[in-house]
């Protein structure tokens, strides 16, 4: 989800096409395709977010291609921006579709499966517009009445689920012919392990928030005015970009705390071998022990949902017990994995022990029975047990 005191932020066969499409388009050095899932409450923001993409519009070497649901319209409109300074989106509608489930994550198969026959490029940047709530659903629903995952579709309730992410992820780069260069959420919540590691067979570069975003979300216009200029950067030099346009825009305008990261996921696996390795270790620890490392859980930055905790910061209070419950080398050898992996970490000053990844750490043993049969079922879970390391501490934890 989006912060909800500042109002926080599924193929159909096309009815109708307004403009033909080249079957030859020429191949540009990037295509940006934007899940837009306005059919919810941050439909106001979507419009706001178009325009901003508007002051900059697609370029001879920038595709930025939109698939834009509205909850106040019927249809759902793919679009090619075009820079313009009108008062309301007047990009050209290539396709326009009935009202589309938005929260299947079919749909967005669908729509890479579109965008990348009609606008080829050497590299792919992928951003799903919409609520996130990490890899689990509210526990108590917020504004919500379940905000699943990502990109809640409000007329439909469906969401789509972090491993149906991988699914469509791996769809995608199928689609593409290489994994996907860029993958970022427009979303709360979406910088976690458990979510990269769900990707990462599918996706070079991923990007995301550990906490919660402002309803406004990106700056689409100083992001896109700053890389147009370096339209051949990586796609590590792209999520930075945007990791540092995103947080210097809330610190200029002092409207809010923020944070996000970039992760190179071809580093992930020594990141997931580390984890395990604490896992091990943590789900051995006697009560006295689990309970001493559930404290420094608890003391490590924490975010929206208590349970989603920064691992990084994780680890230094871990350290700072001086206990030796986890030994050493465990701690150094998940530090040193978690420094390769993220690449970049900025936040406003509230934030400021953030180290750009959280991981699921309960500390309540209500909340790891309500999440532990839907956590064993994803990757990271699979391959690190760390659901057994968290059952220890939310059951020790004072």
């Amino acid at each position: 989800m989006r912060n909800s005191s500042q109002l926080i932020r599924s193929g159909l066969i096309a009815l109708v096409t307004v403009l033909s499409l080249s079957a030859h388009a020429a191949q540009k050095e990037w295509t940006m395709l934007v899940f837009l899932n306005g059919n919810n409450n941050l439909d106001s923001f979507g419009t706001t977010n178009l325009k901003q993409m508007e002051t900059v519009g697609s370029t001879g070497d920038i595709n930025v291609v939109v698939q834009w649901a509205s909850e106040a319209t019927d249809t759902t409109k793919r679009m090619l921006i075009q820079k313009s300074t009108g008062g309301g989106v007047s990009s050209p509608v290539v396709q326009s579709l009935p009202r589309i489930d938005m929260g299947d994550y079919q749909q967005l198969v669908e729509f890479v499966r579109w965008g990348v026959a009609n606008y080829p490029a050497k590299h792919y940047f992928i951003d799903i517009w919409n609520h996130g709530g990490g890899w689990h659903r509210s526990a108590n629903g917020g504004m919500l009445l379940k905000p699943l995952d990502i990109s809640y579709d409000e007329l439909s309730g469906h969401s789509i689920t972090t491993p149906q992410l991988g699914i469509a992820l791996a769809e995608a780069a199928k689609i593409i012919g290489h994994k996907v260069d860029l993958y970022a959420s427009d979303a709360c919540l979406m910088a976690m392990g458990e979510i990269a590691f769900e990707v990462a067979d599918s996706v070079e570069v991923f990007a995301g928030s550990e906490e919660t975003e402002p309803g406004r979300g990106w700056p689409y216009d100083t992001f896109l005015k700053r890389w147009i200029k370096n339209a051949k950067a990586s796609a590590v030099e792209v999520g930075k970009m945007l990791t540092e346009e995103y947080t210097q825009s809330y610190i200029d305008q002092h409207d809010g705390d923020v944070t996000y990261s970039v992760f190179d996921l071809s580093k992930i696996d020594q990141l997931v071998t580390s984890v395990k390795a604490m896992a091990t270790s943590i789900a051995k620890l006697s009560p006295s022990d689990a309970r001493t490392m559930a404290t420094a859980a608890g003391r490590a930055q924490g975010f929206a949902y208590s349970d989603y905790v920064d691992f990084g910061d994780f680890l230094a209070q871990a350290q700072a017990t001086r206990s030796n419950a986890i030994p050493t080398d465990v701690l150094n050898n998940a530090k040193s994995a978690l420094s390769n992996v993220v690449i970049e970490a900025k936040n406003t000053s509230r934030y400021s022990k953030a180290t750009g990844l959280s991981l699921w750490i309960p500390l309540e043993s209500y909340t790891y029975s309500e999440h532990s049969e839907k956590y064993g079922e994803l990757k990271f879970d699979k391959a690190t047990s760390w659901g057994d390391a968290v059952k220890n501490l939310s059951s020790n934890a004072r």
